[in-house]
């Protein structure tokens, strides 16, 4: 009794996913249908604000690949995501169709990671150490480099170093601006103290902050933050420092 009930069981639910399969995969399905709208979704909109959907339609508009009044079945959904992902504010784009005549468009953002304002541009580089316009009337809290900047310097060396103070909960919220010397010497703006912080090369930038961590504690924490102007990295096992005036 309860096989023969688990066989109708069984066979009803394969039916339904048959009826399901052939409705969506059936390249006949949806012909003559006419897609009557496109539902966009744009992901992260509370913090990221960027990308709007009327941005999105306008863009498909201009390319001649707005879905709307055309026949489901002759939608290019492929086209569509490639070329919103043409703009480089996008990182990634789904769309796909129905049978009832909706096309849905799903747009992911992308994070900035760093602002880089240098002689080559003014930008940000993203999570996935690409190069991100910046978007208009929107201003992401990243740190800011500025000074000789070479556009793969800022996507290899200064993207790895974005990473980790990213990743690191204090001096995420410790370092507020970096600037690249010509010799390619980092400079740190800290949000708390009246000091600069002379890196050095970016290469060593884990010694250089472990050095930085213990002075600030041993340090720091007992003469007081904004007692010097400068603390110098650069030097192997030192930490070197110009008293303010």
């Amino acid at each position: 009794m309860v096989k023969n009930i688990l066989l109708f069981l069984a066979a009803g639910f394969l039916f339904t996913y048959m009826t399901f399969a052939v409705a969506y995969l059936n390249p006949q399905a949806g012909k003559n249908t006419i897609c009557d709208t496109i539902q966009v979704s744009v992901v992260d909109t509370l913090e990221r604000h960027y990308i709007s959907r009327n941005e999105v339609v306008n863009m498909l508009k201009n390319a001649g690949l707005s879905p709307v009044g055309k026949d489901v079945s002759i939608i290019n959904t492929s086209a569509i995501e490639e070329k919103l992902q043409e703009n480089k504010l996008i990182k990634r784009a789904e769309c796909y169709k129905t049978v009832n005549g909706k096309v849905h468009v799903k747009i992911y953002q992308r994070i900035p990671l760093l602002r880089v304002f240098s002689t080559k541009g003014n930008y940000y580089v993203d999570i996935d150490g690409e190069k991100m316009p910046v978007p208009r009337n929107f201003a992401a809290y990243v740190p800011v480099a500025s000074g000789h900047i070479e556009t793969e310097y800022a996507q290899t060396k200064l993207y790895e170093f974005a990473l980790f103070l990213q990743r690191d909960k204090f001096w995420n919220s410790q370092i507020e601006q970096i600037y690249i010397e010509p010799n390619e010497d980092v400079v740190l703006t800290p949000t708390v103290g009246n000091h600069q912080i002379i890196l050095g090369k970016i290469e060593n930038y884990e010694e250089n902050l472990d050095k930085l961590r213990l002075f600030y504690e041993k340090g720091l924490d007992k003469v007081g933050w904004n007692r010097y102007s400068v603390i110098n990295l650069k030097f192997k096992n030192q930490v070197v420092c110009k008293k303010n005036n």
